[in-house]
């Protein structure tokens, strides 16, 4: 339950003078929030919700960390419009997920999450084009990619 706790408090690490807002269902604020490594973070707050049913709070930039693999396309759209109006101009969502080759013919641990996407959801990984068409349907702008050790990260612009 800790990730989205430990993802926030590591982008504050390298930029100190920022604020994050945990945005996650209630059982997941609830738990983060008696977690004495986070409950005493005075940069941290911490919002209950659905991103798919509640309004999400405005913000410079959104962190989505292994979200829209879960999801198929239309639900990414959905999400990612909905993060795009409430993004102050000149702000972003930042993706994080494993990344498909375009051949679609690596790496092994992006198929390896593909399939279990496809046994437990309607999700699944997806190359960096296809990422740039759901970026650009919710209406971001300059796509960027950088590739990790294991998980890569996208960035789109309001």
């Amino acid at each position: 339950m800790r990730a989205a706790g430990t993802l926030a408090k590591e982008c504050i690490s390298l930029y100190p003078n920022s604020t994050a807002i945990v945005f996650d269902l209630p059982e997941v604020v609830e738990s983060l929030k008696k977690d004495p490594v986070f409950s005493q973070e005075s940069w941290m707050t911490f919002q209950t919700g659905d991103f798919f049913k509640d309004p999400v709070p405005e913000a410079d930039l959104y962190i989505l960390a292994r979200i829209l693999h879960s999801w198929n396309d239309e639900k990414c759209i959905q999400l990612l419009t909905k993060l795009h109006k409430a993004c102050k101009p000149g702000g972003g969502v930042l993706v994080v997920e494993l990344v498909l080759d375009e051949d679609k013919c690596g790496p092994p641990e992006a198929h390896l999450h593909s399939m279990l996407m496809l046994l437990h959801s309607k999700g699944k990984e997806r190359t960096s084009s296809e990422y740039q068409a759901l970026f650009t349907a919710a209406g971001f702008k300059e796509m960027q990619l950088k590739k990790g050790t294991l998980y890569d990260t996208l960035m789109g612009r309001k």
